[in-house]
């Protein structure tokens, strides 16, 4: 009586734990990958526009209230500031030291309405003093640009009641209600100039280069965990076959 023949068995047999766990977790860093390269796109686009933008000739408040995209318009300002009642924002940091931006209600005479002006960073390196700054007195020819911030603005912090007030972010529709003024609900920062602390803002927290590098760690996470699957599969297979032409 001749050799039993035996069916080769399968060559690919991951299981079912393995299979069910790619299933999930494939779906998830292909999607995180997809997300940081769309980021990058949406940082691109913000770039383009602040170039395209910061090369116009600046505009008047009245102007830049009929504006249907106000971020990074520039604006022309003329009049004076209301050194009473400053905004800190905290945590800024420049050049790793820690300080705070110093926005100040304007008060621009053509259009009859209040801004608020972000004249830049200035250093608090000992939080148990308040920071110094001082504010230009009489009528000012300022240009500023537009900012709107991704998010929703968060709540007032630290001296929530006083002046100078210490904040996180701006909330302008809030500040203006309390101080009963017609006000311009977007932030405005300086450019450089005499009324200027240090006005270096970096336009995205995130420049492009760097979504993209994290899509392709989430792909090469993905790329990874496929190929440990099908190796799993592989390999669990030819051990099935080597033990089923071992038996007798």
């Amino acid at each position: 009586m001749g050799k039993q023949y035996r069916q080769p068995g399968p060559r690919f047999r991951p299981g079912w734990l393995p299979s069910l766990v790619v299933l999930m977790l494939l779906p998830v860093l292909c999607s995180l990958g997809y997300w940081q390269l769309s980021r990058a796109e949406e940082k691109r686009q913000i770039l383009a526009a602040e170039a395209q933008r910061r090369v116009a000739p600046p505009v008047p408040v009245q102007t830049l209230l009929s504006e249907p995209e106000p971020a990074f318009v520039r604006v022309r300002l003329r009049g004076r500031f209301d050194a009473a009642h400053s905004l800190l924002l905290d945590n800024r940091v420049q050049q790793g030291q820690v300080g705070v931006e110093l926005v100040q209600p304007f008060m621009d005479h053509p259009s009859g309405r209040w801004v608020l002006v972000n004249r830049g960073w200035l250093p608090w390196p000992d939080r148990r003093l308040p920071p110094q700054f001082e504010t230009p007195a009489g009528e000012l020819q300022l240009t500023a640009w537009t900012y709107v911030p991704p998010g929703r603005s968060l709540l007032a912090v630290g001296n929530a009641t006083g002046w100078p007030r210490l904040v996180n972010r701006l909330d302008p529709p809030a500040i203006w209600q309390e101080l009963r003024r017609p006000g311009v609900l977007l932030e405005l920062r300086l450019e450089p100039g005499p009324a200027a602390l240090i006005p270096n803002w970096p336009s995205v927290s995130m420049e492009p280069q760097k979504h993209q590098g994290y899509a392709v760690q989430w792909f090469g996470l993905a790329a990874a965990l496929l190929a440990l699957f099908i190796h799993l599969g592989i390999h669990r297979a030819r051990e099935a076959r080597h033990a089923s032409i071992a038996a007798p």
